[in-house]
């Protein structure tokens, strides 16, 4: 399998990995059965932009250097810019990941959109985006082989 350099840096010197105490907004996801499991920090201020952001992967290489590039991806930002992310932004501004590992960065983006609920439930602040917004757990995996 062959990863660009940009995938390699991130995985090698990810930036923003830690926790955040008493973040604005947490946002865990995972999955089951490839075991990548996200959990992103924000620190948001109170004109709604993104001062901080952090994230703890447990996961493969492509997993970590997914939520790396997203949190470069996000911070600095307002939330609703930060509600533009897309997984294919950030395997774009990775030069692509392999097919089988296209998961990776969608769990990224949902890892954002989650943190970003939880800031929202926390301030009693309605985010219409992301209302409705459904968490893909069975997303696909290509023709991995277990």
């Amino acid at each position: 399998m062959q990863y660009s350099e940009k995938v390699m840096d991130h995985f090698m010197n990810p930036r923003n990995m830690g926790t955040i105490e008493n973040a604005s907004g947490v946002g865990e996801v995972g999955n089951p059965q490839c075991g990548d499991i996200m959990r992103i920090y924000l620190d948001v201020d109170d004109n709604q932009i993104i001062k901080d952001v952090k994230f703890k992967t447990f996961g493969c290489g492509s997993a970590i250097a997914t939520s790396s590039m997203a949190t470069e991806m996000i911070k600095g930002k307002t939330i609703k810019e930060a509600l533009e992310l897309t997984n294919k932004a950030v395997a774009e501004a990775l030069d692509g990941l392999p097919p089988v590992k296209m998961h990776c960065s969608v769990l990224a983006e949902q890892a954002v959109k989650a943190a970003l609920i939880d800031y929202a439930q926390k301030n009693n602040i309605v985010i219409p985006e992301l209302e409705g917004y459904e968490f893909d757990d069975a997303h696909d995996h290509g023709d991995e082989e277990e």
